[in-house]
Formats: C-alpha cells, structure tokens, sequence
C-alpha cells in the first residue's frame, strides 16, 4: 500500500475511533492529529478540513457495516422473517459491549442537524437508503409484494430502536423491535402468484 494511503487510513481510522466514542463536535483535529501520530499540518494535507474528515469516517463505516447486516441475513436459519429478526438479535448483543454508542451514522446527522447540506449527512442519507435497497431486494426475492415499502418500515424499527437503545442503555429495545419486524414481515402480502 502506498505510504500516502497508509497515512489517510491510519487518520480515518483515528478519527473513527474518537469521533464514535466521543462525538464529533467534542473531538478537536489536534486529538485526531496526536492518536494517528502524525502532526495537523500532514493530517491537513490529506483532509482539507474537519468536516471532510467526518464525511470521510462515515463513508469508510458504509460498506462494513452494511456487508455486517448481509452477514447476520444471510447467515440465520429460516426464513426471510428470521432472517429480519436475526439482525436485531445480533445488534442486541452488540448493544450489550460497554464501549457500544449507537448508530455512527444517526449521531453524526443528529450533530449536523442544521447543516443539511453537510457531506457527511448525505453519506448517512445514502448509507440508510442502501440498506433499504438491499433489504428490499431480499424481500422481493423471497416473494413479497411491495419490498420497497416492507423495507423502509423495518429500517423505521431499526433506526427507532438504535435511538431507543442509547437513550434507555437498554438493548432489550432491539429485540422488542426484532420481535415487531419479524411479525411485520410474516404478516406482509405475498406476490399474488405465490399465494395460488
């Protein structure tokens, strides 16, 4: 890997964990500077600006996280009800590691509320639309009608029970929404030349 690589990844890296931890907004570049061991000017070489660093941290979380929930879908037996279940099982478990803070992309857009125009929000946009898009595709392969629409409400009980969680320190939250998806999910139309 080339050396600049090696610095942008060991930057964004320490920026992840810092900014996961603490927040954006309570993490200074001098911080992010001295935990990737490098100085502000290179870490300003390789980000113009904080705010392109957060964009960048939440751009590198995206296709990880994401390949995460396929992981646990795929990997649970039965079917796609279970399979919706088995991702908030698995967050629930997440949710009980004492360094766990929710949802990096509901926190970082929540800290950027008023900047809409934010890079790092529109990432958290596309990163929470993927997962609709994807879940979507599942649904539909299993055969329900109207998978774009099942998959936006799951996503709903997911985001709610990320916010639930971190606001009780509860993550008994992400199995009462699992329990709440997987029915939602067994009670949803099927495609019409599934049920003949």
């Amino acid at each position: 890997m080339p050396r600049h690589a090696d610095t942008r990844g060991r930057i964004i890296q320490a920026a992840s964990k810092l900014f996961y931890a603490e927040g954006i907004g309570r993490v200074s570049v001098d911080a992010i500077a001295e935990k990737a061991g490098i100085t502000k000017r290179t870490l300003y070489y390789h980000f113009e600006s904080k705010d392109d660093l957060v964009a960048a941290y939440l751009d590198a979380r995206d296709q990880p996280n994401l390949k995460q929930m396929a992981s646990w879908f795929a990997g649970a037996e039965g079917g796609a009800a279970e399979k919706v279940a088995a991702i908030f099982a698995s967050l629930a478990r997440n949710a009980r590691h004492p360094k766990w803070k929710g949802c990096g992309f509901l926190r970082t857009t929540a800290e950027l509320a008023a900047m809409p125009g934010h890079p790092a929000v529109k990432i958290g946009a596309r990163h929470k639309s993927a997962f609709a898009s994807w879940l979507a595709g599942e649904l539909e392969l299993a055969g329900y009608s109207d998978p774009q629409a099942l998959a936006r409400r799951i996503l709903l009980l997911l985001d709610g029970a990320f916010s639930a969680s971190l606001v009780h320190r509860d993550a008994g939250w992400f199995e009462e929404a699992g329990h709440a998806a997987r029915a939602l999910v067994d009670g949803h139309p099927r495609k019409q030349e599934d049920q003949q």
